[in-house]
């Protein structure tokens, strides 16, 4: 079976230079003032990570599968490889936003715990009310934003990853203190297996289906996994697999040019045909009348 592992981005310069949150390799980090009506009704799924904070206004926003409901003082933390969207936006909703390629999240946070980052995850978006902590918050992405407009300093990169790394330490800080334990990893064993289940989904849902491959990756049985879902999601373990893979198909054929068969094949189903109907299954539309209304 072929495999198609370089995608043809759909109008991919256009989007990029639309796209406020985007960092390339000659701008390892962004940041400024948006108010993300580039994510407005489409799945962008982000190469590379931003800090953000919600200055004004109100919004509704997707982080992956999590809806969220966005207020003034809400910081939003969005890591490489999350699915971003807007679903809708007061006229006043603005944030201030501080992007940083990958390379430069790495870089900035391997002396912490390997299970901080993971963590992030679990309070992606948080409304503050202490004044000392919204305060920090914003100057430090203020600041970022004074050395982004600075481009003759020769030490900008330098400098953010500084204030990337103090971002996540305080950050830590914040989470060791304020934050109950049973919220960050889950507080008993089935929820730590069930937030272990999310991230191996997350990576390997593309070529796996079977809710066997995931039990086997955490050493349970697949009945005992079933359960796990059940009682935590209120749903099949297969539910949750088959929810992140339509949104990485949907993805696919927001982004590109890939044909029908193409996307069939990219994601391992045994032909075209069974790819439609398992897609207007779990849509209500086939992939074709999708991919349109994208257009």
């Amino acid at each position: 079976m072929k495999s198609y592992y370089n995608f043809v981005l759909i109008d991919q310069q256009e989007d990029d230079d639309m796209n406020p949150l985007l960092t390339t390799q000659t701008e390892t980090f962004r940041s400024g003032e948006d108010n993300l009506s580039f994510y407005h009704g489409r799945q962008v799924k982000m190469i590379n990570g931003a800090l953000m904070f919600c200055s004004s206004g109100e919004a509704d926003i997707t982080i992956d599968l999590e809806k969220y409901h966005i207020i003034p003082n809400t910081n939003i933390i969005i890591l490489p490889g999350s699915v971003l969207s807007l679903t809708s936006a007061s006229k006043n909703f603005t944030v201030h936003y501080f992007a940083y390629s990958d390379e430069m999240m790495r870089l900035a946070s391997f002396r912490l715990e390997p299970a901080f980052i993971g963590r992030l995850k679990e309070i992606s978006c948080y409304t503050h009310t202490n004044p000392g902590v919204i305060e920090a918050i914003l100057a430090l992405i203020k600041f970022g934003t004074s050395v982004y407009a600075d481009k003759e300093n020769r030490f900008k990169n330098n400098i953010a990853q500084n204030l990337l790394q103090i971002f996540f330490l305080n950050t830590y800080d914040k989470m060791q203190r304020f934050f109950p334990q049973h919220e960050l990893g889950g507080s008993t064993r089935k929820g730590q297996l069930f937030k272990k289940f999310i991230w191996e989904v997350r990576a390997h849902c593309a070529k796996q289906r079977d809710v066997s491959f995931y039990a086997e990756h955490l050493c349970i049985s697949t009945r005992y996994l079933s359960a796990i879902c059940q009682e935590i999601a209120k749903c099949p373990a297969k539910e949750i697999i088959d929810k992140f893979l339509i949104l990485e198909i949907k993805l696919t054929l927001q982004t590109t040019n890939l044909s029908l068969k193409e996307v069939a094949e990219y994601y391992r189903f045994p032909d075209q045909s069974f790819f439609g109907r398992y897609f207007k299954k779990h849509t209500g539309i086939s992939p074709k009348e999708y991919r349109a209304t994208q257009i």
